[in-house]
């Protein structure tokens, strides 16, 4: 399919809190380097580069950019690149950040915040962002354990005005109720795609239920990560379709994403301009209900092939 004339504004809109967004958007964790992210020994990306990247998003309509103060290289940091190249920001730009995982300058990993770290992790991305408050942030957790304590931190900096909008990320479904005791959710960012975990099916639509944006990551790859997609995701049949559609099988991919309900956003990253006009034109793409069943199967079929 031509992306050349496509906006985000083909992927319909979604409500983060008072907020408008396009469905689709852009995620920015590939933009500080080329190859392998979120690396002590990553690539550089060329500085111009990035920024165009970022710039031609915003002319493509995209108003919805995912970020976070660790995804940075040696040289570059993806919220200092959205600072160069959309400050002054656009009114009607909404940035979404995460925090809880941390990175020290060498890169290597560093434990996951504590509630009362929290407040240094939001004050550096409000200083990198160069922004008087963060529109949404969401809380990252690692495993099953209670996250009242670090939620109801994140709570108390959103009634301090420094944060708009609570989110949360990589969670399971017994931590979105635990949250919303505390504080309204906005969106619930977790790894989904064709594939990819459809056992939260119903935890999807729970959130569509509940007014909460499901964001997918890994939409693309799926189980793939960084190294792409794999399995199901790029099987035969869905680059049959791709071919019927004459899109691509990462267009087809983010389709049956958005497909998946009116409250589903889209945050594929690039470093790649000819890549992010693909991703943002996949939101024009309209699958029928025969392939949407298809493509259901070939999702379904993950659960049934590990059982």
């Amino acid at each position: 399919m031509t992306s050349q004339t496509i906006t985000a504004a083909a992927s319909g809109t979604w409500t983060l809190g008072d907020r408008t967004v396009n469905r689709m958007g852009f995620g920015a964790m590939r933009l500080p380097q080329s190859g392998e992210a979120l690396t002590p020994d990553a690539v550089p990306r060329d500085r111009g580069e990035a920024i165009g990247v970022l710039r031609r998003a915003r002319e493509l309509g995209v108003n919805h950019i995912d970020t976070a103060a660790f995804y940075f290289s040696p040289l570059r940091s993806a919220n200092e690149l959205i600072n160069r190249a959309l400050a002054p920001y656009p009114d009607d730009l909404v940035i979404t950040t995460k925090v809880g995982p941390g990175r020290d300058p060498s890169g290597a990993w560093l434990p996951h915040a504590t509630a009362e770290q929290l407040r240094g992790q939001v004050e550096e991305n409000l200083r990198q962002l160069g922004r008087e408050h963060l529109d949404v942030v969401n809380l990252r957790i690692v495993g099953t354990d209670s996250i009242a304590d670090r939620f109801g931190a994140l709570a108390e900096l959103r009634q301090a005005g420094l944060i708009r909008h609570l989110g949360l990320s990589n969670i399971q479904p017994h931590h979105l109720a635990e949250a919303r005791a505390i504080a309204p959710v906005v969106c619930v960012q977790n790894m989904y795609g064709i594939g990819v975990r459809p056992e939260h099916d119903a935890f999807l639509r729970t959130c569509g239920e509940q007014g909460i944006a499901f964001v997918p990551f890994y939409a693309i790859a799926g189980t793939g990560r960084e190294a792409g997609a794999s399995g199901v995701a790029d099987s035969a049949e869905v680059r049959a379709l791709a071919r019927a559609h004459g899109a691509s099988a990462a267009q087809i991919r983010l389709a049956w994403t958005l497909h998946q309900g009116p409250h589903v956003l889209a945050i594929p990253g690039t470093g790649n301009p000819d890549h992010l006009a693909a991703n943002v034109a996949a939101g024009a793409l309209r699958l029928s209900t025969d392939e949407l069943a298809l493509l259901d199967s070939l999702h379904n079929s993950a659960t049934r092939a590990s059982s």
